[in-house]
């Protein structure tokens, strides 16, 4: 099921895979991350290093993807753009362990101390990765990130990544 995309996000890619096809290979996650910003990069200010700090980005929420480790149904990925704004729409089947872990670590990020809780996770060597790729992008790419559970065992997270910003 689609997330409602606010009329103001206009599409630009989207891309389907089998998640047995993403978790048979690591590096499926940083060849899908380069292509697509390849592609969505192209019409930006300075697009080598726009696709760069996207191809960053989108790594990080491809391998969390690749972390759930589910075999079984498909990975939806799309691309919107306002403005200086790329959301990126990213849904992937998990359990329901995962999602609870997934609403903590949304939750944490909008306490408010999201560099407190980064720095405690990337010092703390049983922290799981989820944490850190989710803190670090709220962090270091000034990510506002949001979490919707739409159909049962699909979990939806829609990145608003404002990345011009950062080139500036």
């Amino acid at each position: 099921m689609r997330v409602q995309v606010d009329a103001a996000f206009e599409p630009l890619l989207e891309l389907e895979m089998e998640m047995a096809t993403l978790v048979a290979d690591w590096s499926n996650c940083d060849q899908c991350a380069s292509y697509v910003a390849r592609m969505v990069s192209h019409d930006r200010h300075d697009p080598i290093r726009h696709a760069n700090l996207l191809s960053a980005a989108l790594n990080e929420l491809f391998e969390m993807s690749f972390h759930a480790r589910e075999s079984g149904g498909t990975l939806t990925f799309r691309v919107y753009r306002n403005g200086s704004i790329e959301r990126i729409e990213l849904a992937f089947p998990c359990s329901a362990e995962q999602r609870n872990l997934y609403e903590t670590i949304v939750q944490r990020i909008r306490s408010g101390q999201a560099l407190a809780n980064y720095l405690d996770v990337i010092t703390d060597d049983t922290a799981g990765a989820e944490q850190a790729i989710l803190l670090g992008l709220a962090v270091n790419y000034d990510a506002d990130i949001e979490l919707s559970i739409r159909d049962k065992g699909t979990t939806t997270f829609v990145v608003d990544l404002a990345l011009e910003r950062l080139l500036n």
